[in-house]
């Protein structure tokens, strides 16, 4: 079987090892022919299961943000990745960072880094959401205000914020976030996130997006 095949049947850029055996069942030594695509690069193995199709047979760009989901589970992009796949920040965010309610976790992949930060389970679940990627294809990430949440939460919980001045300087000068991304936030959803969070921070920061409107 060519690898053309199997990316048409596939109908994606992500798959995993029992799609592959599932494809191969014919053949005696299915892990043949897989570690033969391997070493011609007509596959890239994520991970151990996990894989995407090489350059010259992909039909798209495989999604950074499904492979993040599928890597580690359960998971949803979050944080510094989410900040700026929202617009809530310039930076170009080269690690994917997600949360989860299993322990911390890292990868080093061929296609880049992914990160998992712990959030308990009565954390964790508050303003997921799905997005679809493509019309087979959909990735769980926080909203914008979970992710802002959570970046103070978990990445910054060592800045100390008091008044409205220093959050005024945190939003505005250290994430560098726009003024307008700031007016779009729901308070009410802060406020719902807040109430599980309990972080003195995050009540100063629904006050002061309150005030921002």
């Amino acid at each position: 079987m060519k690898i053309e095949t199997v990316r048409k049947i596939a109908d994606k850029e992500e798959i995993d090892y029992p799609f592959l055996l599932s494809i191969l069942k014919e053949y005696a030594h299915p892990r043949d022919k897989i570690s033969e695509w391997l070493k011609s690069g007509d596959l890239i193995r994520v991970k151990k299961g996990l894989y995407v199709f090489g350059e010259h047979i992909m039909h798209s760009s495989y999604s950074l943000e499904i492979l993040a989901n599928l890597i580690y589970g359960p998971s949803a992009i979050s944080l510094q990745y989410a900040l700026t796949f929202y617009g809530l920040i310039p930076e170009r965010v080269t690690t994917i960072t997600s949360i989860t309610n299993k322990r911390n976790k890292k990868f080093t992949t061929p296609i880049g880094d992914f990160t998992y930060q712990y959030l308990s389970p009565t954390k964790y679940p508050i303003e997921i959401t799905w997005i679809n990627a493509s019309k087979k294809n959909h990735f769980l990430i926080a909203s914008p205000e979970k992710a802002l949440c959570d970046h103070i939460y978990l990445t910054d919980k060592k800045i100390n914020l008091k008044t409205t001045e220093e959050m005024n300087h945190y939003l505005l000068h250290d994430l560098r976030i726009d003024e307008s991304a700031l007016r779009s936030l729901h308070t009410n959803k802060l406020q719902m996130i807040n109430k599980v969070y309990e972080d003195d921070r995050l009540t100063l920061l629904t006050h002061f997006i309150k005030k921002w409107k």
